[in-house]
């Protein structure tokens, strides 16, 4: 009988320790079998999967992998959390945004798990004068509210301060912010600056009267929605939250107030681990900040979190629920006070009752059922966590310091680097996408021709003019576009005829393959009956290497004798008559379909 020892479980007792070296020399040993002849000490990087911002992920962490001490929650560096408590007494602050004057919608929220709104008022949302009824029946001592007006951010200001005084709530019971933004507007529009003499009027108000109120949000989400990167993101968010710092001091405030006067908004994404990071991250950098600006009392960063629009698509909707699902879980690990669930039709328009209903639940699901919130910082002490955490504030601290190098954010802004700098980024980006490196689920990846379009009123105009808004499925979206008119116009989509050769043990992988590449591009493929029957003018054959060294040649040879302009062949095999292009994982998706369009005439 063995009797275990008396200090627990210890059930890997009896085996000896491994090494790094032993698991190394094991990996190599795999990636030699599947032809890629590495040494054992590369086999690590050979399996890490490069970021931007030059980080990359890597397959194994270690307590070899070490990071600063993080801290305790609630306290300086506040990586851990702003609050000692974190979200465990009541969840993350579920925040429901608002663009139409639709006050039904507005309350059933309330009623149905949301806790604060954010409105978006002024130009392109909300007229100014309706906030009135917009909030009509809303308990404005309770469910906080977040304005966003942009360049009629004192007029709806006014509005909403003259609604909590009309209603009696007393001035320590109101809770929001007012969201002055004047570098985000800029950023959005490419509009002149507008004064900022009201926004400090507006901060010291609220940081005299109403303890509740913050006057600015520091929105990065236009330099995220513009392409950039997690570290862009950050530094971005820094320099303007810098440049805010100064405006504000030097109408009278203190930096202690003035840091209380900011609410930063961050954008969350499907990459979980990633927003994690991101969010612990900013935190560090600011309180960073805050104590080299002479004010380390200042408390944390506050964090709202929005669920990307960069990465909602427009079709097959339906997954953007998964996506912000994904988001959602990140943002409420990563320790957002605030977090906004974009309806999954966020992309399409005016989002409807069902889709709200699905971006509160979502929520509330993370918090009531899966208790996500009972733990505060629930990634903290993960090797990879905390390593992320790290290299990303390094990123996101040098970008930001190269801002302020060139003379901060305004003039970065308006000199045109900063938007280079975000078209980089895309275009590198760009280039994963159009490869299918960074697939699109139902879009890039396994995408539905005969899916029912969604269908939604047109949501309200968003500022344009500045920074411009991009999104991961904007060349497929084209490309389909350009199928969806044909089919209007003829009554049938372009076609593809796919040709298996010998058993489905032979083509199978390869025909899934084809046949996902080309309905990426609104090409619908034809696998039954003959090629002169399926109507189609483009062949792809799918088979096993073997089999095109056989029978290649003489099929394509047959196929254009019948009228067929152009035979693609899947995987890289050697170049044979009457073949005319290959496509491969890894292949430009994007230019094979547009080609592929073109020569069938669909403009």
């Amino acid at each position: 009988m063995t009797v275990l020892p008396d200090d627990g479980l210890s059930l890997a007792a009896e085996f000896p320790d491994p090494t790094l070296e032993q698991w190394q020399r094991l990996v190599a040993g795999v990636l030699r079998k599947s032809g890629k002849e590495v040494s054992d000490t590369a086999a690590e990087e050979a399996l890490s999967t490069a970021l931007e911002d030059g980080l990359a992920s890597r397959p194994l962490y270690t307590a070899r992998d070490s990071a600063p001490d993080p801290g305790l929650p609630g306290f300086a560096p506040f990586v851990r959390g702003g609050r000692a408590e974190g979200n465990t007494t009541g969840g993350w602050d579920v925040r429901q945004r608002h663009s139409a004057e639709d006050g039904a919608a507005v309350l059933a929220d309330l009623e149905n798990g949301v806790t604060s709104l954010w409105l978006v008022a002024g130009a392109g949302g909300i007229p100014v004068p309706s906030l009135g009824r917009v909030l009509d029946g809303v308990y404005l001592d309770l469910a906080p509210v977040a304005l966003d007006a942009g360049r009629d951010v004192e007029p709806a200001a006014r509005e909403l301060l003259r609604l909590y005084a009309e209603r009696g709530v007393a001035k320590e019971a109101a809770r929001g912010t007012l969201g002055a933004d004047p570098l985000g507007h800029e950023a959005r529009t490419g509009d002149e600056p507008f004064d900022f003499a009201p926004v400090a009027g507006l901060a010291r108000l609220c940081a005299e009267e109403y303890p509740g109120l913050r006057a600015l949000t520091v929105d990065a989400l236009p330099y995220h929605e513009a392409g950039g990167s997690a570290a862009q993101e950050l530094g971005c968010s820094l320099a303007t939250g810098v440049a805010y710092l100064r405006e504000l001091t030097a109408a009278g405030l203190s930096v202690e107030h003035a840091c209380g006067q900011l609410e930063f908004r961050y954008a969350a994404t499907a990459d979980q681990f990633l927003t994690i990071a991101k969010l612990r991250a900013a935190r560090r950098l600011w309180a960073r900040v805050a104590e080299v600006c002479g004010a380390p009392g200042a408390g944390a960063q506050v964090q709202h979190a929005v669920t990307s629009p960069v990465m909602m698509a427009r079709r097959d909707p339906w997954v953007n629920m998964l996506r912000t699902t994904v988001a959602t879980l990140a943002a409420g690990v990563g320790g957002a006070d605030a977090v906004t669930v974009l309806p999954f039709d966020h992309a399409i328009g005016l989002p409807d009752a069902f889709a709200r209903r699905i971006a509160r639940n979502t929520s509330t699901i993370l918090v009531e059922e899966s208790h996500l919130s009972r733990v505060i910082d629930p990634a903290g002490g993960s090797w990879y966590v905390e390593r992320l955490t790290d290299e990303l504030a390094h990123s996101g601290w040098e970008f930001f310091q190269r801002i302020e190098r060139e003379g901060g954010q305004a003039s970065a802004l308006r000199s045109g680097r900063l938007g280079q700098d975000l078209a980089n980024t895309w275009a590198a980006r760009s280039a994963k996408l159009a490869k299918r490196r960074e697939p699109v689920t139902g879009v890039s990846e396994f995408p539905s021709l005969a899916e029912r379009p969604v269908e939604r009123a047109p949501a309200p105009a968003s500022p344009s003019g500045g920074l411009p808004r991009v999104r991961r499925d904007e060349a497929y979206e084209t490309l389909r576009a350009r199928s969806d008119a044909h089919l209007a116009a003829t009554g049938s989509r372009p076609r593809i005829f796919l040709a298996a050769l010998g058993p489905a043990a032979a083509h199978t992988a390869r025909l899934s393959f084809a046949s996902n590449l080309f309905q990426a591009g609104g090409i619908e493929p034809v696998t039954e009956g003959t090629f002169e029957d399926s109507g189609a003018t483009e062949v792809c054959l799918c088979s096993s290497d073997a089999l095109y060294e056989e029978r290649a040649a003489e099929v394509a040879g047959t196929l254009k004798a019948a009228g067929a302009r152009h035979v693609f062949l899947t995987g890289r095999a050697g170049q044979y008559p009457g073949v005319d292009s290959h496509v491969f994982a890894g292949c430009d998706t994007v230019a094979v379909l547009s080609a592929t369009l073109d020569r069938m005439g669909v403009s």
